[in-house]
């Protein structure tokens, strides 16, 4: 069935408050994306964001951003006084998150919450912790030691709690009694405001399709509480990272550094670790997007202390294997495949083998900087068609920096005009190829361009902080993005 859906990230709605929540501005979102007859929701993970602010560098696989929580929701569960947060700098412009302001004062009002909350917790704050207890308390325990160690990361801990020795964890419990408390609770608050916005999501016909990065970061309780699942030292460091090589966008590649896989120790268990992720991130979502697919045939592994991608080499992946093991255990899963990158045959039987619908990016179509083949007369119906991803310039952004030689191709391809605009041009083309599901960044429905791009890889700062305008989805546009849907026979049914 024909559909389509916007990317955006909840940090990149509108807020009062220095970052998007799951609060009003999310359901408004959401009645937005219903009356433009949009079925799906496309998110960035929202696991909680570490160095660099990406939701691609976590903490934990398993939780929630903070930062999310709506606090205006928390007020009117009696969690919170309006003065407590609503006086608040959150010396934010409008269409800007300031990361470093909210690690600042967000804490101080959550901890306010938190408190209240845990003075006579419901039931089902203790249902939540028993529900979550094969990953809550070591997660608690570890932003708990991270605090006490002022934010440094846990390798750079005491050796008896890098190495997890049962007497040094049992200390820190009792130690930390009160800061594991709160982060217990955190999580509590964040995801029951995500159950109930997911579920007004789907109540108004809008499926969630969340994100599965392939590797975690370094500095996380993943890595600290199962070593054994990662290629790391006797002194449990890296023996290689993850990145990916030189390529027409970067002569030096991408240095992305998260620890590997050690494929080999998790084929021995049937790649349990996997099986559970994938598992309760599918609850977690309607569907799940599996970032760098490409991973999973053969990984690009680069030599621990490199300070760029060009010493990498290229290594065999789980294979079919790992998706076999995911399937015997959990049944067919709503799944796609970021299959972009460096491509080969490997890649492209994996694809096939899994059965998972693939990626296609219009930008990409005409850059010849990236050398695939994404022109829309070359697609399969089942694929899912992006204008771009949270990796790419907004459309009006690609015009403003790709080759002239490649816009020239675009725009005699697709027969562009200003008249209309590149970017509805562009749009235009994916909601008529013949891909199942075609996905637009929320930044081209507004017509943005350089200025509002999410993130360029491989890059620190200024990335992550787009948000979108109050008022800027309005009636009129959710009009004339239905009128689109119509026509190319992607309304709902």
């Amino acid at each position: 069935m024909r559909a389509s859906g916007v990317l955006m990230h909840l940090s990149s709605l509108p807020s009062p408050y220095g970052i998007g929540t799951m609060g009003a501005a999310a359901r408004a979102f959401v009645d937005f994306l219903a009356a433009a007859g949009q079925r799906y929701w496309q998110l960035l993970p929202i696991c909680p964001t570490s160095y660099g602010d990406s939701p691609y560098q976590s903490f934990s696989t398993y939780a929630g951003n903070p930062y999310l929580i709506d606090l205006d929701t928390l007020a009117a569960d009696g969690l919170l006084e309006p003065g407590e947060y609503r006086t608040i700098d959150w010396q934010s412009p409008p269409d800007r998150v300031n990361y470093g302001s909210l690690y600042q004062k967000r804490w101080a009002v959550l901890r306010k919450a938190c408190d209240r909350l845990l003075q006579n917790p419901p039931a089902a704050y203790a249902d939540f912790c028993a529900a979550n207890a094969f990953w809550l308390p070591d997660y608690a325990l570890f932003m708990a030691l991270k605090d006490e160690h002022g934010g440094r990361a846990w390798s750079q801990w005491e050796p008896a709690l890098r190495r997890r020795d049962p007497a040094a964890l049992a200390a820190a419990r009792t130690r930390c009694a009160g800061a594991i408390a709160f982060w217990q609770a955190v999580q509590y608050l964040f995801f029951t405001q995500w159950r109930a916005l997911k579920g007004y999501a789907n109540d108004h016909g809008i499926r969630i399709i969340g994100d599965l990065p392939i590797y975690v970061a370094a500095d996380s309780v993943d890595v600290w509480s199962t070593p054994e699942a990662f290629q790391l030292d006797d002194d449990l460091q890296p023996t290689e990272v993850a990145g990916c090589p030189p390529d027409g966008f970067s002569a030096t590649g991408q240095l992305w550094g998260n620890p590997l896989y050690d494929w080999d120790a998790m084929r021995r268990d049937g790649f349990a670790w996997w099986v559970r992720r994938i598992r309760v991130l599918c609850s977690t979502y309607d569907v799940l997007r599996i970032d760098h697919f490409r991973g999973f045939a053969g990984y690009y592994a680069i030599p621990y202390g490199q300070t760029d991608a060009c010493g990498g080499r290229w290594r065999p992946g789980p294979g079919i294997d790992l998706f076999r093991a995911v399937e015997k255990s959990l049944g067919r899963l709503p799944i796609l495949a970021e299959d972009l990158g460096f491509l080969t045959d490997d890649v492209r039987d994996l694809l096939r083998q899994s059965g998972y619908p693939g990626m296609k990016v219009l930008e990409f179509a005409f850059d010849s900087r990236d050398g695939g083949d994404y022109l829309p007369h070359t697609y399969p119906r089942h694929c899912v068609v992006y204008t771009g991803t949270h990796d790419n310039e907004p459309v009006n952004g690609w015009f403003e920096t790709a080759p002239a030689p490649d816009i020239a191709h675009a725009l005699d391809y697709l027969k562009l005009t200003r008249e209309e605009g590149y970017h509805w041009g562009m749009m235009r083309a994916a909601w008529a190829s013949v891909a199942d599901l075609a996905i637009v960044q929320a930044q081209d429905l507004l017509g943005l361009g350089h200025e509002a791009r999410m993130n360029t890889p491989s890059t620190l700062g200024g990335n992550w902080c787009w948000r979108a305008l109050p008022g800027a989805f309005d009636e009129a546009l959710a009009a004339k993005i239905r009128h689109q849907m119509d026509l190319y026979g992607r309304l709902p049914r």
